[in-house]
């Protein structure tokens, strides 16, 4: 498997490995990782040690989110890397040591049975900064600490269930934290005129002065007329405050619960909320402190979610309304090669369970729900979908119940591996992704969660609680091996795709969940959409070995992110 034309070799592999370190002094020290295999360099700029190194060198140090980011700003990229504190992360996951510090400096004073130093806290994105190069940085650790800390890392992973497949994991995610700064660095093409333009159409004129546009300032005297009295939308408690003085109950302000009442303020209500949602979310001041030179760059975290999932520290990357998507327009004479994976969670069940029939049906050229109509359904395809969805997300009541039945009869092993995965989770057992990646036992902390399982940040899955936290635990955990696995798979392909790009001019500039965006000029997107179509599959290959399970996309290229569906 390749990342930017290198290989997602096995970390226990010696060759063309280097150790990157900077000290407390503002040096950075770079030497082979094998003793005898070249000479120490100490250098001012990382740049400068990475150009003194061997091509093709697979780099070794703290964090690429630490370093990564000097080296693109000096116009130095690299072709592979081994991230030591993600790799730790993993590992003191799979080891069930959650919660334990995991910098370089923390698993080196583990070594040497040494007080651990806590990691330092996260800081709020800023709009305007780039990665972590203004992050609190834990201690620095000595070339020969972090040599030594990779060291047992190797061991380590020599001792996991699976070690090859470990060992592909930490090596795809270190691969995902190069293709997270480089999109950081190459940012998503914005118009900020178009969007400016959006919002006057959208929200109306802004006041001299402040306050709110004179759309949502309509919307609101509406608001007030209805009730007859001075009410405040944008504040929940006053909504439901009106709504009681007028003989309706609430318990929210969510649109299902209000938008079949019986009241002249619901729908300049509901109108109400989604523009001002926008104007909060995406709005002029959004605009201002998120958009600089034609680019959006928000911060990707590769991993940032329990189950491996990507977030975004900051700007709200991953929920862009449709509407504002207007404004993401390719550079004039390129393209916007937009790839959605088809299916991709019930995929890769039928990947991982190895259920024969499941996975004949993930092969056929068609869609899988269609196909999977066919199979004790009817031909239903609504029915078919909601069964598939109902096994991997845990509705088993009602309907859900007879449509999992259904499906059990036919694909009997695909629903036992995620029947078993809940089972795990209900008797507090570790539960893992294909390809190792580990989810966390139940936590007491009443602050996380009324499962006790710590909340995925911006943009994860959160599941539906049941009664019981033993319960509510199975149902996450029940998603974890399929969600957590397609989100491994997702890393082989960003470093698949990453390699065949590193020939072209075109560049990632999006990701999330299932789907990728590549800037490029016109007459490359052709070239593109095909490279992004056989990265999945080889992706699929890399990570589930040789299966007839297909991982198909659908892809648009456009001018406008708002035209790719």
């Amino acid at each position: 498997m390749s990342d930017r034309g290198g290989t997602l070799a096995p970390v226990s592999e010696h060759a063309g490995r280097w150790a990157l370190v900077e000290d407390g002094d503002g040096w950075w020290h770079a030497a082979p990782v094998d003793p005898g295999a070249g000479a120490r360099v100490s250098v001012r700029e990382p740049a400068a040690a990475v150009r003194a190194a061997p091509a093709g060198t697979r780099w070794v140090w703290r964090s690429t989110t630490a370093v990564y980011p000097r080296l693109l700003a000096a116009g130095v990229r690299i072709e592979r890397c081994y991230d030591v504190e993600d790799a730790e992360l993993l590992l003191l996951g799979h080891e069930g040591r959650f919660g334990e510090p995991r910098s370089a400096a923390a698993a080196w004073a583990r070594l040497n049975n040494a007080p651990v130093p806590p990691d330092p806290p996260q800081r709020a994105a800023e709009p305007g900064t780039q990665d972590s190069l203004f992050d609190p940085q834990p201690a620095p650790v000595p070339l020969d600490a972090l040599l030594a800390v990779h060291a047992d890392q190797a061991k380590r992973l020599d001792a996991t269930t699976h070690p090859d497949r470990m060992r592909l994991l930490t090596a795809a995610e270190s691969a995902a934290f190069l293709v997270a700064a480089e999109m950081n660095r190459a940012g998503l093409p914005w118009r900020a005129d178009v969007h400016r333009a959006l919002l006057t159409e959208l929200l109306g004129e802004r006041y001299a002065g402040g306050g709110e546009p004179r759309r949502l300032a309509e919307l609101a005297d509406r608001i007030s007329a209805a009730f007859g009295r001075r009410v405040r939308p944008e504040l929940p408690a006053d909504v439901i405050k009106a709504f009681a003085e007028a003989g309706i109950k609430l318990k929210s302000t969510r649109r299902w619960e209000i938008q079949e009442l019986d009241h002249p303020a619901v729908a300049p209500l509901i109108e109400y909320k989604k523009l001002y949602r926008i104007y909060t979310a995406h709005g002029w001041s959004w605009l201002a402190d998120w958009v600089h030179e034609g680019r959006f760059r928000p911060e990707f975290i590769p991993g940032g979610t329990l189950t491996g999932r990507w977030v975004t520290n900051g700007g709200g990357a991953l929920q862009i309304p449709k509407v504002i998507r207007r404004a993401v327009v390719a550079d004039p004479g390129w393209r916007l090669v937009v790839a959605d994976a088809d299916q991709m969670e019930p995929r890769v069940l039928a990947a991982i369970s190895r259920d024969p029939a499941f996975m004949e049906v993930a092969g056929r050229p068609e869609d899988l729900y269609t196909a999977v109509s066919r199979q004790g359904f009817s031909g239903d395809r609504d029915k078919a979908k909601l069964a598939v969805l109902g096994a991997v997300y845990g509705q088993t009541s009602g309907d859900g119940l007879k449509n999992l039945a259904a499906l059990r009869r036919r694909f009997p092993r695909a629903v036992a591996y995620v029947d078993d995965a809940a089972r795990a989770g209900e008797e507090g057992r570790l539960v893992r992704t294909w390809l190792g990646r580990t989810c966390p036992p139940p936590a007491d902390s009443p602050d996380e969660g009324e499962a006790g399982i710590p909340q995925d940040r911006e943009d994860a899955w959160t599941p539906s609680y049941a009664s019981t936290n033993t319960r509510a635990r199975g149902r996450f955990t029940r998603n974890f091996v399929v969600q957590g696995s397609a989100a491994d798979w997702t890393l082989l392909l960003l470093a698949a795709l990453r390699q065949t790009l590193a020939g072209m001019r075109a560049e990632l500039v999006f990701f999330q969940h299932d789907e990728v965006i590549v800037h490029c000029p016109a007459e490359e997107a052709e070239a593109v959409a095909e490279a992004i179509r056989a990265a999945g599959d080889r992706a699929g290959r890399i990570a589930f070995g040789d299966t007839p399970v297909r991982f198909p996309f659908t892809t648009a290229v456009v001018e406008c992110y708002a035209d790719a569906k």
